[in-house]
């Protein structure tokens, strides 16, 4: 009797060890899946919220300044501009800068030159400082909202259309600023990578072609 007892109590346990296992495989794949979501959602969450808030000095984007009180309170503007260190390019800003009026619409461009042998496609980042007036600062039009493309040598004058938000003077934080600076850095795109089949088929061709040599001998 007291045999099967202890055969019952193992068999439970032995059970109940199981089922907890189980569970816990159930947890840790959940909690994969959950901190795989997060880690694809992070970028573009991250992205929406620097531009809602103008965190880090980023731009807002707007489809016009129609509507937008002008305010008689002078913003002088400066531009800057880079290009990342494997990218061949002359790029700078036409004019270095610009007062205007809060809430008046601008248009300045800037140039930029390929100077490679190649041709080149780049995309540009951008930011204000001081990062606090990121939020406040609209552009209407940009380069930067779209990949450039320059051939060798050629040379392209791209325009930038904004205005400065008059609610920059309702903040405490904001109110004191006189100048921003507006900067850009261009990259360069990566090209994509040849398929497979397409860089392996001068390869298959020629040992085709040898074996058909050597079947002909």
């Amino acid at each position: 009797m007291s045999t099967k007892n202890n055969q019952t109590s193992t068999q439970n346990a032995s059970g109940k060890a199981s089922a907890n296992n189980r569970r816990l495989v159930v947890m840790c794949v959940g909690m994969v899946i959950c901190m795989t979501g997060l880690a694809y959602a992070a970028v573009p969450l991250y992205d929406l919220f620097c531009r809602v808030t103008g965190f880090g000095g980023t731009t807002q984007v707007s489809a016009a300044s129609s509507g937008v009180q002008i305010v008689d309170r002078d913003m002088t503007v400066r531009f800057d501009a880079n290009t990342s260190g494997k990218m061949d390019w002359i790029f700078e800003p036409i004019q270095r800068d610009v007062t205007l009026k809060l809430g008046e619409s601008a248009q300045i461009a800037y140039r930029a030159k390929n100077a490679s042998s190649e041709p080149v496609t780049g995309s540009a980042t951008f930011n204000v400082t001081p990062q606090s007036a990121g939020a406040y600062f609209n552009k209407i039009q940009c380069f930067c909202f779209t990949e450039t493309t320059l051939q060798p040598g050629e040379e392209m004058e791209m325009p930038v259309v904004f205005y400065v938000d008059p609610a920059i003077l309702d903040y405490r934080e904001t109110k004191d600023i006189h100048t921003i600076t507006l900067s850009y850095t261009f990259f360069p795109t990566e090209k994509p990578a040849k398929p497979l089949a397409e860089a392996g088929g001068d390869k298959t061709s020629d040992s085709d072609n040898k074996t058909l040599t050597n079947g002909n001998g």
